[in-house]
């Protein structure tokens, strides 16, 4: 498979150029038409940027050389939000879906930022993991992963379970899954679930970790949530009239970043999010038309030490 990286930060036109034509191709998966049609240039020279990039070794995983361009959204992100570090990813395709180039950018700072005795915790999604072909694991030693929430019984590809599994698996580490549903069916059984069935040992570990990897659901019918049959209809539409605009780990957000006190937040089985305020990294890797208003409660939320995201919704934060 081709990879996509770039060499030191993009300065010349000729650069930038050719750092977006390699991106297009491997990353979006544009064709070579595509290509010299979006950026009005012709066919041979898109050709020729990719021979070039090629053969200057800038193709791999991911672009570590930021197009020009994003540098600066990127800073202003950082001081409007107060956050520590910004990444994002190109994508022009205002309303497209910017899954699998915010997972190529993950990938490539997640892989930079493991190392031996870490504890990580994730959370999951289809963005996240879509992450997996794009980190470069390695056998680490002392390595932990702790899922911050439960599972599904069906074997699907968007499980939290398999996702903290293959992401343990990547880095040969141990992992912790909560062996439960991430939502039940009362209180009390989360309650009995908690504290009988030794699942708060777990989450307990999650005062420890070093790293917590999240992203943001929105609160539409087709987020992997509803896809996935965890909620109801009835119940989406009674956390809508609530003011939810989405969730982090399933705890329903209102756009001032509020955790709702509604119902089915009583019945999630996964990390409460102010304990995950204590993590000294905390990643959110999340983006799309349709999250929006979620992420930026999430960023209240969550107070996120890296934000990966899109340049169409870094925008669309910027702007207000």
């Amino acid at each position: 498979m081709n990879q996509i990286v770039g060499g030191p930060v993009v300065q010349s036109e000729a650069d930038r150029l050719r750092a977006r034509v390699a991106w297009l191709y491997h990353v979006e998966g544009h064709t070579q038409n595509e290509i010299a049609n979006r950026l009005g240039i012709n066919r041979v020279m898109v050709v020729r940027m990719l021979a070039e990039a090629r053969r200057r070794n800038e193709v791999r995983i991911s672009i570590t050389s930021p197009l020009s361009e994003l540098v600066a959204l990127e800073r202003a992100i950082e001081a409007a939000f107060d956050i520590r570090r910004v990444v994002i990813a190109p994508f022009a395709e205002e309303g497209g879906d910017p899954a699998q180039v915010i997972a190529a950018a993950a990938g490539a700072h997640i892989s930079g930022l493991m190392a031996p005795g870490m504890t990580v915790g994730v959370g999951w999604g289809t963005t996240l993991y879509n992450t997996l072909p794009f980190i470069a694991g390695g056998a680490l030693e002392d390595f932990r992963v702790i899922s911050l929430l439960g599972g599904i019984s069906a074997a699907r590809r968007f499980n939290p379970a398999e996702f903290a599994w293959q992401f343990a698996e990547l880095f040969r580490g141990e992992g912790y899954l909560v062996p439960a549903p991430a939502v039940v069916d009362s209180p009390e059984t989360k309650h009995a679930l908690l504290e009988r069935c030794g699942l708060a040992a777990i989450f307990e570990m999650a005062d420890k970790l070093d790293v917590a990897l999240l992203s943001v659901g929105g609160i539409a019918n087709l987020t992997t949530s509803y896809r996935t049959g965890y909620l109801t209809e009835a119940d989406r539409r009674s956390l809508v009239e609530a003011g939810a605009v989405g969730d982090v780990l399933y705890n329903f957000i209102d756009a001032e970043g509020n955790v709702l006190d509604h119902e089915v937040n009583e019945r999630v089985i996964s990390v409460a999010l102010p304990r995950l305020r204590r993590t000294p990294e905390r990643i959110l890797v999340s983006g799309g038309r349709e999250k929006r208003i979620a992420i930026r409660a999430a960023l209240r939320t969550v107070a996120p030490t890296t934000l990966i995201t899109d340049e169409q919704t870094a925008s669309a934060l910027l702007a207000g």
